[in-house]
């Protein structure tokens, strides 16, 4: 039997709520979600060489902001794309992949 979400809410401190398909609750915050982004562009920065530590990023207004969820939608009956207030939304987001991260609630 495969698990998938059947209920899905945004809860206190905008933390996304998935009850699962066996009853199992889970919590995500927006950060734990963006960093495990499975796209192409998020795997590949998650493995670059370290930059040269005296240089600082420039920052775009959004990435000064809290990060939050700014939408969700299916893909098939499988996965979700998950869109975030800093303008990324192309990862693609298994149902296996969501439950795995995030904390189990009662």
């Amino acid at each position: 039997m495969s698990l998938y979400p059947a209920a899905i809410s945004r809860v206190e401190q905008n933390r996304l709520l998935i009850e699962w398909s066996d009853g199992q609750r889970r919590q995500y915050t927006p950060r734990v979600l963006r960093e495990a982004c499975p796209c192409a562009t998020c795997r590949e920065k998650r493995t670059e060489k370290p930059r040269d530590p005296m240089s600082l990023p420039i920052l775009t207004t959004a990435q000064l902001q809290p990060l939050t969820i700014a939408g969700m939608q299916p893909i098939g009956n499988y996965a979700y794309t998950i869109a975030f207030s800093d303008g990324h939304d192309t990862g693609i987001f298994t149902f296996d992949l969501l439950r795995e991260l995030g904390e189990v609630v009662s």
